[in-house]
C-alpha cells in the first residue's frame, strides 16, 4: 500500500507505528493517500521509497515522501503453544516485572492484549526470562 511519510524517515526497511492522524490531517488534500489506509495500532514496514515528494506541515523540511509500505511482522515472546501458520490471540503474560530488559517483547507495543496474529516463524525458546516464565521466541503478524 502506498502511504507519505516524513523525508528523512523515508529509508527501505525503516519501520514505523501508526498512531493515527493528527488534527491537521484530516483537512489535508492528501490524506487519502497519506493515511486512509492505514490502520491505527498497526507496524508497517517500508518496502520502497519513491522519488515523489510532497509538502506536509506536520514533518522536519515541510517534506514527504511517497512510499510503499506492508504489514510489519513482530518478534514477540510468548507461552502461547502454537505452530508456524496457525492464528491465535495473543495474551499478555502475568508479569509484573516493571523493570525487565525484555518487557518490550512480551508487552509489544504493536500488538494489544487478545489481538489475533499470525504465526509466521519460531525463533525457539528464550530461556533468559528474570521470572522463570517458560516463553518462545517467535515472529507474529497481526490479522
Amino acid at each position: 500500500m502506498i502511504t507519505l511519510i516524513g523525508k528523512h524517515l523515508a529509508k527501505e526497511g525503516n519501520s514505523f507505528i501508526f498512531y493515527g492522524p493528527a488534527d491537521e490531517c484530516k483537512s489535508c488534500r492528501y490524506n487519502s493517500s497519506c493515511i486512509n489506509s492505514l490502520i491505527e495500532g498497526h507496524k508497517y514496514k517500508i518496502i520502497e521509497v519513491r522519488d515523489v515528494e510532497q509538502k506536509c506541515p506536520l514533518h522536519e523540511d515541510g517534506k514527504v515522501n511517497v512510499v510503499v509500505v506492508e504489514e510489519a511482522d513482530s518478534v514477540v515472546y510468548t507461552d502461547s503453544k502454537v505452530f508456524e501458520g496457525s492464528k491465535f490471540s495473543y495474551k499478555y503474560l502475568n508479569c509484573s516485572n516493571e523493570d525487565c530488559d525484555f518487557r518490550e517483547f512480551c508487552f509489544p507495543e504493536s500488538i494489544k492484549n487478545n489481538d489475533k496474529c499470525v504465526f509466521v516463524k519460531d525463533l525457539g525458546s528464550f530461556d533468559e526470562c528474570p521470572v522463570n516464565i517458560p516463553l518462545n521466541k517467535v515472529v507474529v503478524k497481526l490479522q
